[in-house]
């Protein structure tokens, strides 16, 4: 089937354009902001309304920043190197979620030092609001026809705009189901029947590790990288160490809370 005609602009005001894959941002950290007020709700942390919006300021910030940073580094460092003019241009596109991640991170860390709450605490919360990130920007990705998967004959495939003739697996959608509905899900499973603190944040890393490896083998590799270490892709060196160590970490923290 053909890709279905979608403009990637769903609104225009003279020369001001608004984009999905934009909309997808703003409706992922207005779900953050609810997400992280009612687990404050529940976990009774001494947290405001405006902290919250706080937390969701940083957040973002480590999302864009890191997520900025680590596809120049991971991805095309060359390029930029030749170009760095074009590390401001982020309409363009480039964004690594292995970046955003480590973002996320020193974000809240930073936070969670200046507010005195258990680093640990916060990241299982944000462990709840990333899939819900995760699968709206993969839904922004297809609107986009970016990021689309390898070539298939598969009833589904879809020929898209840029992907040459044949049809390619509408990788896009994988990962917005299994990094977004899916690993939401679990992660909500492990917060409500763990009491341990980092068990929920921990099973986010392995479930999105072992998601992205998974898909990594439908998605089609940057074209300026191609597959690295014999058949992977670097999404895929990059998401193993976080399935292994965050596998490793649930698991031992869930059995030192049965002893």
């Amino acid at each position: 089937m053909h890709f279905p005609q979608i403009d990637p602009v769903f609104l225009r005001i003279g020369p001001l354009q608004f984009r999905w894959y934009g909309l997808m941002y703003v409706l992922a950290f207005v779900a953050t902001y609810l997400i992280l007020r009612s687990e404050t709700r529940r976990k009774q942390l001494p947290l405001t309304a405006d902290d919250v919006a706080d937390l969701v300021f940083f957040g973002a910030l480590g999302v864009v920043l890191g997520g900025r940073l680590g596809y120049i580094l991971f991805y095309k460092l060359p390029f930029y190197l030749a170009h760095p003019l074009q590390i401001f241009a982020v309409w363009e596109g480039g964004m690594s979620f292995h970046g955003g991640f480590l973002g996320v991170i020193i974000a809240f860390a930073l936070y969670a030092r200046r507010k005195q709450i258990p680093f640990f605490t916060l990241i299982d919360m944000a462990a709840l609001c990333a899939p819900v990130g995760l699968g709206l920007g993969r839904i922004g990705n297809f609107i986009n026809a970016e990021l689309y998967g390898r070539q298939t004959d598969v009833p589904w495939g879809i020929i898209f705009p840029g992907g040459g003739p044949l049809p390619r697996h509408p990788s896009q959608l994988y990962e917005a189901l299994l990094e977004g509905l899916a690993l939401f899900l679990i992660v909500r499973a492990a917060s409500r029947r763990s009491p341990v603190t980092g068990v929920a944040g921990w099973t986010f890393v392995a479930g999105y590790g072992l998601f992205r490896f998974i898909i990594e083998f439908f998605r089609q590799p940057d074209d300026h990288l191609g597959l690295l270490v014999a058949f992977f892709s670097m999404g895929q060196l990059l998401s193993l160490p976080m399935f292994l160590l965050g596998s490793f970490m649930a698991f031992r923290l869930y059995r030192s809370a049965q002893q």
